[in-house]
């Protein structure tokens, strides 16, 4: 399932910036893969860090993109940390939630991006309190 989700942020008014690797060629956040129990094997580093990384990396290029169509000047190389604040990563599976939300605590970006699920954006914008 794609563009379904897609539809109703669009119908959120959000402002979309798709990942790199993202529908077919999407990358799980590894839950899915059964990472979420399991200690992490061997390796650079775990899969939702991986995704996480991504997902940052994606959100800064946008907010640099925007920066600069603003005229504020920001270095390409390290964004800065206003530009990912108030950023959300939405997710439509409760084990992204979790893998994606373990990550940004990881990167200690949990003070300017926070993860949503769809169902939560939803609500938000219905004026239903969860």
């Amino acid at each position: 399932i794609y563009e379904a989700p897609r539809d109703v942020l669009a119908a959120l008014d959000a402002d979309l910036v798709e990942m790199k690797r993202s529908k077919a060629n999407g990358l799980c956040c590894g839950a899915g893969g059964a990472q979420m129990w399991k200690e992490p094997e061997p390796g650079k580093k775990d899969i939702n860090i991986e995704r996480t990384e991504e997902a940052l990396a994606t959100l800064s290029g946008a907010a640099a993109a925007l920066d600069n169509l603003r005229g504020v000047e920001t270095e390409r190389s390290a964004p800065s940390e206003h530009s990912l604040q108030g950023a959300i990563i939405a997710v439509s599976c409760p084990f992204c939630m979790t893998m994606m939300s373990d990550g940004v605590k990881n990167k200690e970006q949990e003070a300017n991006v926070q993860v949503f699920d769809l169902a939560e954006l939803i609500a938000s914008a219905e004026g239903i309190n969860a």
